[in-house]
């Protein structure tokens, strides 16, 4: 198999000995490329997640903000769509630079909107946001999967991931430090914004670090090629084609459960707590979220565990866990929503409710970890990374602009955003499992069934090497 047809579906490759890998430069190398990676994702997303991370943007009421994010998420719907398009004319790096770039006149907005209540800027930020993040999303996703040697991948997610994080955990310590003395309801300073603004602005610069896929040095040896030479209409029929296959389709309805909860969790967040209770859980949210990211990339990489365990006792860990949050955050919601509290953490019951949110931050970092993983099951070729990172990011983004919109109505904020997405969890659990069982499995693995083929794609690597014009007819069987 050649290395443009590197097969994605598989992280069952066990690392090479040390003394079989190829050397390479420090920033050639793919530890820096995912550094840079996270560096931008810290500076854009992460930073975004940090003003969301305290409530409502950090705002008193979550309706305006909510409403933002609805229409940020709408279009990135489009933009994610559209990015493998982008990606073909400006290329893997320009997409990211150019991903970047909308992210600091949204934090622009809420920084005019806190301080002197201009609502049109967060309106406009919102949606230069979503024009742009879509781009961001898509590319960086098929970049974290593409980049890493296949040993590596789940810890490349999870020190991804980990910088994402690490915006909400920075906006939490220093909106903690500026507000340490608020033990009221209210919206946070508005100095906290500037310093969001500056960080974000430095996103596109950051970009511009990160390695051309072609200059990309792997201890396997292989080449990266990530990029798209088809004409924009193909690119439109393909990626149309990738979402309507019946494995991407199985696995919508768990996308909405995990990401659904970042809008239900934020309100959730800004509607019972107090000002520095809320940049508390932002903080403390975001060091649960990095240990268990982590671990969880740590654990998916362990190849002396057989392929079908990590991905099966990984899921299922997952729906436990997940239909613990909710029934504990159904109860204190539907509680909340006759007394209308306001929480400090000097006050009693502070911890149930407070163990709400740090959970679910919990439960939405190692859902989306391992949604890459499994996307990564499904990708059989260069071109179909970036087509299903796309698909998604956008999917992801759907299902966001509906939970946010939601959220900006008041009995959804309080109550009916948390019902939703426990029913969702449920309804998902059957479908996502058809396509989970699937992977590691020896029979009708989604990456085979792609090939036509009974051989696993390391088997098909060996043929190919030996007889290429066997594993020839096997593609095309």
């Amino acid at each position: 198999m050649s290395d443009k047809e590197d097969h994605f579906a598989s992280s069952d490759v066990a690392p090479l000995p040390k003394e079989q890998r190829h050397p390479v430069k420090w920033y050639r190398s793919t530890f820096y490329n995912m550094t840079v990676l996270g560096f931008c994702n810290l500076a854009a997303p992460g930073i975004w997640g940090a003003m969301n991370s305290l409530g409502a943007g950090g705002s008193q009421s979550p309706q305006l903000v909510n409403a933002a994010n609805a229409l940020t998420f709408c279009l990135m719907v489009v933009s994610c769509y559209f990015s493998s398009i982008i990606i073909r004319y400006i290329g893997v790096k320009g997409a990211l630079v150019f991903g970047t770039m909308g992210y600091a006149p949204y934090a622009a907005g809420l920084y005019t909107n806190n301080r002197f209540g201009t609502t049109w800027l967060v309106i406009l930020g919102a949606a230069l946001c979503g024009i742009s993040a879509g781009t961001f999303w898509a590319v960086e996703a098929a970049i974290a999967i593409a980049y890493p040697e296949p040993w590596n991948r789940g810890k490349s997610l999870g020190w991804w991931l980990t910088f994402r994080v690490m915006g909400q955990i920075i906006g939490g310590a220093i909106n903690l430090s500026l507000d340490i003395d608020r033990n009221q309801a209210g919206k946070v300073s508005y100095t906290v914004y500037i310093i969001f603004i500056t960080i974000q602005a430095a996103g596109a610069l950051i970009a511009l670090l990160l390695n051309r896929p072609q200059h990309v040095q792997r201890q396997d040896g292989k080449k990266v090629q990530l990029a798209i030479v088809e004409n924009p209409w193909y690119e439109i029929k393909a990626t149309a084609k990738a979402f309507m296959k019946p494995h991407f389709l199985l696995i919508v309805l768990w996308i909405g459960q995990a990401v659904f909860s970042e809008a239900v969790y934020f309100t959730y967040l800004s509607l019972w707590f107090s000002v520095r209770a809320r940049a508390l859980g932002s903080f403390l949210g975001g060091i649960v979220a990095v240990i268990i990211g982590n671990l969880t990339g740590w654990f998916l990489d362990r190849t002396k565990v057989p392929l079908k365990i990590r991905a099966r006792y990984t899921f299922w860990f997952i729906v436990v866990t997940q239909g613990a949050w909710w029934i504990w955050a159904t109860v204190i919601s539907t509680r909340y929503r006759r007394t209308l509290p306001t929480y400090d953490w000097e006050d009693s019951g502070f911890g149930s409710g407070f163990g709400v949110y740090i959970f679910l931050t919990f439960g939405f970092q190692i859902n989306y970890l391992f949604l890459y993983f499994i996307v990564t099951h499904l990708a059989k070729d260069q071109g179909e990374v970036i087509r299903y990172a796309a698909l998604l990011r956008g999917t992801e983004s759907a299902w966001q602009a509906v939970s946010y919109g939601l959220t900006s109505l008041t009995v959804f904020a309080q109550v009916g955003g948390i019902y939703m997405n426990f029913i969702l969890w449920a309804i998902a659990i059957l479908p996502a499992w058809l396509v989970v069982r699937h992977i590691g499995s020896k029979e009708g693995q989604w990456d085979r069934e792609s090939r036509g083929s009974d051989e696993s794609p390391e088997v098909l690597a060996t043929e190919e090497t030996v007889a290429p014009s066997k594993a020839h007819e096997a593609f095309k069987r």
